[in-house]
């Protein structure tokens, strides 16, 4: 395998498939990304057997061919090269090793022979449609904060993403819940997804996508079946395996009766909690939010540190009522609320209560309260 690349298209390409990549590896074919040369383009392949990701680059070669090279040492070379350098990549030959040369620099790496690299396999994925790339990024943002981290309960660990009605409109929703809360959000139903199964898709995957959507403004092709799922984005292809898990029946949650609205500023109320969280200690992180009439009271008292209140104008026209929150997670609704307000929806001090944006139903977020 011999070709020429430039480093700036080189580096963008192993940037995509070595964050895939699993720093500590028992198998060590693993660490490695397969590259595969020909036909004026340089194809990069890494895998931790349940994420797969493929990218495209185009690359002058010389002689087509095949190796696999250590992922993080091989980006992080390309990355300390200077601006604009051509990078030669050469391997074959007798000795299991690839030789790179950009300017006066020569690096030599061992490889591992391209055949114990895992096989793709291309399964069939029968439901595909395409997705906006802003839609999608919306989808992620708004939900993926309340993914799950507890590895018990795996089917917690993922974005929950399934065809249903709201309304009587078909809509294509996504759902994330770690116990405490949950996010859900919903978007018009694309064209082709309405026979789709209801699938988990990994905390990982959805982290790698994220990163993936930011670099294109145009539709992305999803396909998947009951246990895999498939993003591509032009030259880059991320599939993944699904979880395999019931996720819990989730409209149980979302409580239907909460009688007690609260209207609040979203910037002035997020800059508040955040100050008057100082106090709150770290495992708790408790804050305590006092309603009477058009004031909000929020405070945080601990034995270590002391005690903090602040007060903001709100508009509440319901009973008197003390709830106490997680900071933290009233910290991550407030930065998902694009509008100027937030609403919560309330019934008492050991119920749900619901947050909304008020000029956007299309996100929903129901967080669970706290003693303080």
């Amino acid at each position: 395998m011999k070709l020429t690349i430039e480093r700036a298209a080189l580096l963008k390409s192993l940037a995509h498939v070595q964050s895939v990549v699993e720093r500590r590896n028992t198998i060590p074919i693993l660490s490695n990304v397969l590259l595969e040369a020909g036909d004026g383009k340089l194809s990069l392949t890494a895998t931790d057997m349940d994420l797969t990701i493929v990218d495209e680059v185009e690359a002058a070669v010389g002689e087509p061919g095949a190796t696999t090279a250590p992922a993080h040492t091989f980006y992080d070379i390309v990355r300390k090269l200077p601006d604009g350098a051509q990078v030669e990549v050469t391997a074959g030959g007798e000795a299991s090793q690839m030789t790179l040369k950009a300017g006066r620099s020569t690096f030599t790496l061992a490889t591992l022979p391209k055949e114990d690299f895992p096989a793709g396999g291309d399964s069939e994925l029968p439901q595909a449609f395409a997705v906006q790339a802003g839609e999608l990024r919306n989808l992620v943002d708004r939900t993926r904060f309340a993914i799950s981290t507890e590895e018990t309960r795996y089917y917690l660990n993922g974005i929950y993403v399934h065809a249903t009605e709201s309304d009587g409109v078909a809509v294509l929703r996504a759902v994330a819940t770690d116990g405490h809360r949950l996010a859900r959000f919903e978007m018009p139903l694309p064209e082709g997804a309405a026979e789709m199964p209801g699938v988990i898709v990994p905390r990982k995957t959805v982290g790698e996508l994220r990163k993936l959507i930011d670099e294109r403004d145009e539709a992305i092709e999803i396909a998947l079946s009951d246990t895999k799922v498939r993003f591509a984005f032009g030259p880059t292809v991320l599939t993944s395996k699904l979880i395999d898990g019931t996720f819990p029946d989730y409209e149980r949650v979302i409580p239907s009766s909460n009688d007690k609205m609260l209207q609040v500023d979203c910037k002035a109320f997020a800059q508040a909690v955040d100050r008057v969280s100082t106090i709150s200690t770290e495992k708790s992180r408790a804050v305590k939010m006092a309603l009477n009439g058009t004031a909000m009271t929020l405070s945080a008292t601990s034995p270590e540190n002391g005690s903090a209140v602040e007060e903001i104008e709100v508009d509440y026209g319901g009973d008197a009522i003390e709830i106490g929150f997680n900071s933290r997670y009233l910290l991550d609704i407030a930065m998902q609320i694009e509008g100027d307000s937030a609403v919560f929806a309330m019934a008492d001090a050991a119920s749900p209560t619901i947050v909304q944006d008020v000029k956007d139903a299309s996100a929903l977020y129901v967080l669970m309260p706290m003693r303080v």
